[in-house]
């Protein structure tokens, strides 16, 4: 994409906020629309292609009606970079400047100057005041069919004044293996780590309809999720085929979601012991 194409593109960082926790070293930022976001740079000690990833996999989610965050692609100014030097990835001990261009953005889920927001609730705190817990067990429809790396990324938030938190789903950079976009599928992987979250599922009915919507997308709506994709962001790591190959690799896993979510369910975590039948 070119340097004009670059400047005329929809959003821009405005204002950098604050580094955030990770290892893709993503930054916060306020954008031209006046939203935040967290956004994740091409170059991060990563991958870059995990922009990509959070790009799709983001979208599939919000298809699904998982509560995820809206994803925009930000360009970051040379100017930016220049005058911001918490802008860097450190790694080894060295300091590298960020690359200015098209990056990857998560809308931040949150008010960062009025809201609460956490990575972490007590269990019993959790449980009994996260108004939508059972969408812990129907994020396992899209972590097990997308083949996510990491554990299940949770935020938990809410208005000062509200009684009950929302948990929305964040960072999807290690679905579809992070760079590799193979899926060497484990029981365990792409799971939250307490089994309390899973004590309601009691069989197929408590992944819909996120399992119905995953089973029944056909290959044209997997493509539409690419729409506004950054060519960059993956193509320069591989074949240029390889998006093609992960789409129709979706598309082919969709009758596998039920075999994957069964492994972990026969697993030694033993998830779903109110399961019946």
């Amino acid at each position: 994409m070119s340097g004009s194409a670059n400047q005329n593109h929809e959003l821009h960082a405005q204002q950098h906020i604050r580094r955030m926790r990770g290892g893709s070293q993503s930054q916060l930022v306020r954008a031209s629309d006046g939203h935040y976001y967290i956004i994740k740079l091409q170059g991060n000690p990563q991958h870059t292609r995990v922009l990509a990833n959070e790009f799709i996999a983001s979208r599939l989610g919000r298809y699904l009606r998982l509560p995820m965050p809206e994803v925009a692609v930000i360009y970051v100014s040379d100017w930016l970079i220049e005058n911001t030097p918490d802008l860097r990835f450190d790694v080894a001990g060295l300091a590298t400047p960020c690359r200015s261009g098209l990056q990857f953005g998560s809308r931040y889920v949150a008010d960062p100057e009025t809201d609460m927001i956490f990575d972490y609730l007590p269990e019993s705190l959790m449980l009994e005041k996260t108004r939508n817990l059972h969408d812990l067990a129907r994020v396992l429809v899209l972590d097990k069919w997308a083949g996510n790396a990491d554990g299940r990324q949770v935020v938990f938030t809410k208005p000062a004044t509200a009684r009950k938190y929302s948990a929305s789903f964040i960072d999807q950079g290690y679905c579809f293996n992070c760079s590799e976009w193979n899926f060497p599928d484990s029981p365990l992987r792409g799971v939250f780590a307490r089994n309390s979250v899973y004590q309601h599922v009691t069989g197929w009915d408590s992944f819909e309809p996120v399992l119905s919507r995953a089973e029944q997308m056909d290959t044209a709506e997997l493509w539409e999720l690419t729409e506004g994709l950054p060519e960059e962001w993956w193509s320069r790591y591989g074949s240029a085929s390889d998006l093609a190959r992960l789409i129709e690799t979706l598309h082919q896993r969709r009758s596998s979601i039920r075999d994957l979510i069964l492994a972990f369910r026969n697993s030694s975590r033993s998830p779903f012991p109110n399961w019946k039948g």
